[in-house]
This record gives structure tokens, C-alpha cells and sequence, in this order.
């Protein structure tokens, strides 16, 4: 699992050199979340997971206020979340999901930015399958066995704990990530520094070094789409 967690941190710290960028996905986000249900994260889970989330990234509250008065007042545009499947060069597989308003515009974006950079667009469920939905939940403060011990007092399950670079990652299925956050927000965690639901890969592979920069200019390129919103692979981009 480590090296899973290095992934998505290595993909936070990456967006937080664009974080113009990534702060107008957001927007969109909690516009969206928002607009399909009560504007009120207390009363509406899938608003109140977004805005965990942006807390992790640390998008500014002016952002995060005006998404939801839009979504709260005239905001009528009417977006579609779409996933799309693929491969990229030697076999690697990459899953994309996007929210957009105009279907047509990021299909061709999308299939541009694989066909460009040595990969191709699958059929949906050609690669969905060798990911897992999992909730990953990162805590400071507190080490793996404390974590295990509040989940354990508060009958939340995990699929693991571990313990990196003074962070305890938790990973535990999707529909567990607010029990897992209430139990640790109830033994004094007040901040997150991961709070995802993500798509981890089964397994990892390994690219040769010609093939890894064509790799990492395809999720470049994929992740710098205004409509993408996430991009999910199964390659190990740690350098040796």
C-alpha cells in the first residue's frame, strides 16, 4: 500500500504548483455537489466529502463560499460526471473521471491526450476492474497503533494502517470514509492531510525510462484538462 499513498501524495504536491487550476476544479465540484442536494454539507455527504477534501488542498474559503451560493441561487448549468477507461505505453492502465458541460468537447480531449502521448481510450470496464474504490484518510499526531485502537473503539473497520514520513494513512472502503474521519475528529484530530476517495490499482507496474516520460506527459497532460477532475493509474512513479 505505501507506494499507493506515495502516488496520490506525489499528485497533491504536483497541483499545488497549479493551484489556480486545481482551486477552479474544486469550484466546480462543490457547485456541483451542492446543486444535487441541500447546499448544506450536514445535510448533504457528498458536499460535505468535497469539502474535506478541499481542505486538504487548502482551497480558500472565498472559492468554496462562492461554488455554493452559485449553486444556492441563479447557477443553472447542468454538468455531467463522466469516467473514462484506458491505456498508456507497455501496458499501463488509467482511469480518468471528469465533470463537465459539454460531453462532446471532453471526449475529444480526453481521446486526444492518450492518442497523443502513446496510450488509447478502452471501452468502459477495460480497465475499471483492476482498481479498487477505496477511502484514504492521512492523520499527524498519532501513530499507526493509536489510529488502529479509536477505529477499533469506535467499531469502524480498515483495510490497513500504516505508518510514512510521520503519517498515518488509513485505507478502508468508501462507504466507511466518514466513519473513519468522525471516529478520529472524536479522539482530537482536527485536520486531515489526505482525505480521498480514490481508485487504487491491484497492482503496480514499472516502465522503463523512455516509456515513463511518455507516461508521466500523458497524466500531465490528462490532469491539465479543465473537465478532469481525477486521474487514476496503476504505474509506480517513485524514482529508484
Amino acid at each position: 500500500m505505501g507506494r499507493k499513498w506515495n502516488n496520490i501524495k506525489d499528485k497533491k504536491a504536483s497541483k499545488d504548483a497549479n493551484t489556480s487550476r486545481i482551486y477552479a476544479k474544486f469550484g466546480v465540484e462543490i457547485y456541483v455537489a451542492a446543486k444535487q442536494g441541500v447546499p448544506d454539507p450536514e445535510g448533504n455527504q457528498a458536499l460535505k466529502f468535497v469539502l474535506e477534501r478541499a481542505k486538504t488542498y487548502n482551497v480558500p474559503r472565498h472559492i468554496i463560499d462562492r461554488a455554493i451560493e452559485k449553486a444556492k441561487g441563479s447557477g443553472d448549468e447542468t454538468y455531467s460526471e463522466l469516467r473514462y477507461e484506458g491505456f498508456g505505453p507497455s501496458g499501463s492502465m488509467v482511469i480518468v473521471d471528469a465533470l463537465t458541460n459539454n460531453v462532446n468537447r471532453t471526449a475529444s480531449d480526453v481521446r486526444a491526450a492518450f492518442g497523443k502521448n502513446g496510450g488509447n481510450m478502452g471501452v468502459s470496464g477495460s480497465v475499471a476492474y483492476m482498481f479498487d474504490p477505496t477511502a484514504v484518510i492521512g492523520v499527524e499526531g498519532k501513530t499507526a497503533d493509536e489510529v488502529l485502537e479509536i477505529l477499533m473503539e469506535a467499531d469502524v473497520d480498515a483495510r490497513d494502517i500504516l505508518e510514512e514520513d510521520d503519517t498515518v494513512i488509513v485505507y478502508a472502503e468508501p462507504d466507511q470514509f466518514h466513519s473513519v474521519q468522525e471516529a478520529l475528529k472524536g479522539a482530537g484530530v482536527k485536520e486531515f492531510t489526505v482525505a480521498e476517495l480514490t481508485m487504487l490499482a491491484q497492482s503496480e507496474v514499472t516502465l522503463p525510462e523512455d516509456a515513463k516520460a511518455k507516461f508521466e506527459k500523458m497524466i500531465d497532460v490528462l490532469e491539465d484538462l479543465d473537465d478532469v477532475q481525477r486521474v487514476y493509474h496503476n504505474v509506480d512513479l517513485e524514482e529508484e
